[in-house]
């Protein structure tokens, strides 16, 4: 009796689980799996988008806990907050964390020395930039157009203001 009371908890088991020993597992093909792939996934985003605390951590390769540990010690990480304290990374964020992971994990940083080489990054970033602002901008002269362009440009215009006239019954 109770031999088939266990048989019949494993069957529901397997039947809630969905999997059936009968049947043959076959992998989808790779167009059924980027179409089932949900929209916003952190594979699917692109460079520019905001990310999540867990997005940052998985593309980094480090616990969650670290980045809240590096947003305390490194003023240069500043992720939005909403509401509800929830964060998100922006991607100047995430190159800075970037940065960060690679001086301490790579190139074998303390902390310390991580900010360090962080503050003197940024102060030669601004020193590019007010090189770039101070060179002088070489105003772009616009080539005037031959007699021969100008009239291929009438000439097109005018083509272009016929077909508009025939399509406007369409449009």
């Amino acid at each position: 009796m109770q031999l088939d009371l266990l048989a019949e908890k494993k069957k529901t088991k397997a039947a809630a689980s969905g999997k059936r020993k009968d049947m043959i597992p076959v992998p989808l093909p790779d167009v059924l799996v980027k179409a089932a792939a949900i929209p916003g996934d952190a594979g699917e985003k692109s460079a520019g988008a905001f990310r999540t605390i867990s997005e940052a951590a998985d593309s980094l390769g480090v616990p969650q806990h670290v980045l809240r540990f590096w947003e305390s010690r490194f003023p240069q990480i500043k992720p939005t907050k909403l509401r509800g304290g929830r964060r998100y990374y922006r991607p100047e964020d995430m190159d800075i964390l970037t940065t960060i992971q690679n001086l301490l994990y790579k190139q074998g940083y303390t902390i310390e020395g991580a900010k360090k080489a962080l503050s003197q990054r940024k102060k030669s970033v601004a020193a590019e930039k007010i090189t770039i602002e101070a060179s002088p901008i070489k105003p772009t002269v616009k080539p005037a157009l031959t007699d021969k362009q100008q009239s291929q440009l009438a000439v097109i215009r005018r083509e272009l203001i016929a077909l508009k006239e025939e399509l406007e019954p369409f449009i």
